[in-house]
């Protein structure tokens, strides 16, 4: 995924129909949250083993829906609060790396 390329669409597409007003991060982590609770939603009943059949049963398209909505908000909160995704998924990785070494 080209982080800085959706997240360019994404504001455009927010400036364009006035949304940026509220396109705070309070607004955006709220309605982050809201989208990885539907997400959840899909979830909650399932078996262990149901869950990993999800993709092959008639809640695909809603996971895929509720998995795009989770992305665009985090896109749009790391865009208005200037954080570069990229660069702190990779510290985060090589901090999770030393956390947590192998066994072997």
């Amino acid at each position: 995924m080209n982080v800085e390329h959706w997240q360019e669409q994404l504001r455009t597409f927010a400036e364009e129909r006035d949304w940026l007003q509220f396109h705070t991060p309070k607004n955006l982590a709220m309605a982050l949250s809201v989208e990885a609770s539907e997400l959840l939603e899909i979830f909650q009943w399932l078996t262990p083993e149901e869950s990993l059949q999800v993709m092959s049963g008639e809640s695909a398209d809603a996971v895929r829906d509720e998995l795009a909505d989770i992305a665009i908000y985090l896109l749009r909160l790391t865009d208005v609060l200037g954080v570069q995704l990229d660069d702190e998924v990779a510290r985060k990785f090589r901090r999770n790396k030393m956390r947590f070494p192998t066994s072997g």
